[in-house]
């Protein structure tokens, strides 16, 4: 039987109709939905079933499914429940076209613009962090250098790895004020920060405080123009990965981790790591796999695995929500087909319309660069005499869903994606104007 796709949905392509129950191939994809026509913004605001009663601006934290996503979940899922076993067994592990967690690697490589092989599949970006830094061979006297910016899951990923290796870790500031830095100041305090014992540097490319955007790129080819030690670079790219128009593949940074369950609409509970085959051979597996044929048979004859790491290998094993985690694949090719470029485009529009409707306010200070390319989907501000929380309320209660960032220091954020038109911005902008009195 020849293998088709039709729309966003891998399932039926990918799913052998000799191990399945009689005709559930052909059913499947007589359920599948016509391709979307994602040609208009309001097309793409049409495949989300969030509630129009709210305008919706905290997008970022966790999507909401687009039909795309929820077609394939639904229809992964039906599989599994009418023949678990034949699903998981011929989608996990069998060789070839037929394996969907291969398929899921190769859709998101294509993004990514690197190889299918190169990638790992994680449940978030916190395990991806936790991987990477526990794998890292890391010993006493190392040096893993971080921001005082950077998310608790990144900070606490680097202290529970120096916590067994007897490495230290060093946090040093980027800035005083985020929305007065320059691409060359982040990238000279960056540098001037490595010590002669710095082995890893630890960045996040977009900021959920303050939604700055670091100069990766920059940033990764002075590190390796830099003499002395070579240092690692490792990336929390969660609020860029779909959001920006970037190569993650050809940036410059060593691994790359993310989630992608916001900007990219992927499942709930869906992740990545991308690091190249040399890097994933430094790491040290610290989760069984169940996706890397060597580190099995390597047990069957009661051995070590002879080869090196790879991302499957570092791939956590044990059985996963997998009709989410092969879902997947449909966020990505929902994105090829919008464009990266397009959507880099449109959430920088309205971007720029709510810094620039809030910068406007003498009573709103803005923490978020305006420089396009130091910042990417996140706004964050200050009310004066209103405590972030507040702001927050307030616009709840004028059915603007906001959020406020959750560190130490906090900020309100509002920000504008694809869910949201340039009216709703002005909207949102205009009641912030009313809070600020």
């Amino acid at each position: 039987m020849a293998i088709t796709r039709r729309g966003f949905l891998a399932a039926p392509a990918a799913l052998s109709a000799a191990l399945l129950p009689g005709g559930l191939l052909a059913a499947l994809e007589a359920e599948t939905p016509p391709i979307a026509d994602l040609s208009s913004w309001e097309s793409v605001r049409d495949q989300f079933a969030l509630d129009p009663a709210w305008m919706h601006f905290a997008s970022f934290f966790i999507a909401s499914h687009p039909a795309p996503v929820q077609a394939a979940i639904e229809a992964y899922r039906r599989a599994i429940d009418r023949n678990p076993f034949h699903v998981v067994e011929h989608g996990m592990f069998s060789d070839g076209a037929d394996n969907i967690h291969q398929q899921v690697q190769a859709e998101i490589a294509q993004y990514l613009g690197a190889r299918p092989h190169e990638v790992c599949l994680a449940g978030n970006t916190t395990t991806g962090l936790a991987l990477v830094y526990q794998g890292l061979p890391l010993q006493a006297g190392d040096e893993v250098l971080c921001t005082t910016h950077d998310h608790y899951s990144h900070h606490e990923a680097i202290r529970l790895a120096i916590q067994r290796s007897g490495a230290s870790m060093r946090k040093v500031p980027l800035f005083e004020d985020a929305a007065a830095a320059t691409a060359d100041a982040l990238v000279h305090t960056l540098l001037k920060a490595v010590g002669p014992r710095t082995r890893v540097l630890g960045l996040t490319w977009v900021h959920s405080s303050s939604g700055i955007r670091l100069p990766i790129r920059e940033i990764a080819a002075a590190l390796r123009a830099r003499a002395g030690q070579p240092v690692l670079l490792v990336v929390d790219g969660v609020h860029g990965l779909g959001a920006t128009d970037e190569t993650v593949a050809t940036m410059g940074c060593d691994y790359f981790c993310a989630g992608t369950h916001k900007w990219m609409f992927a499942p709930r509970g869906t992740g990545l790591v991308w690091a190249s085959a040399e890097n994933w051979a430094r790491l040290r597996p610290v989760i069984p796999s169940f996706t890397d044929l060597d580190q099995y048979t390597a047990w069957e004859r009661d051995a070590a695995p002879s080869s090196p790491t790879t991302a499957d290998r570092m791939s956590p094993g044990g059985f996963h929500a997998y009709e989410h985690q092969w879902a997947a694949a449909a966020a990505f090719r929902m994105h090829r087909q919008m464009g990266r470029a397009r959507v880099a485009a449109r959430i920088r529009e309205l971007n720029n319309q709510c810094k620039a409707g809030l910068a406007a306010n003498r009573k709103v200070r803005l923490h978020t660069p305006m420089a396009p390319e130091l910042s990417a989907g996140l706004v964050s501000f200050e009310v004066e005499g209103l405590a972030p929380a507040d702001v927050v309320r307030q616009l709840a209660a004028r059915r603007i869903v906001a959020s406020t960032s959750p560190y130490a220091v906090t900020y309100a954020r509002l920000a504008p994606s694809l869910v949201n038109t340039a009216e709703e911005v002005e909207r949102a902008v205009r009641a912030v104007r009313e809070i600020s009195g």
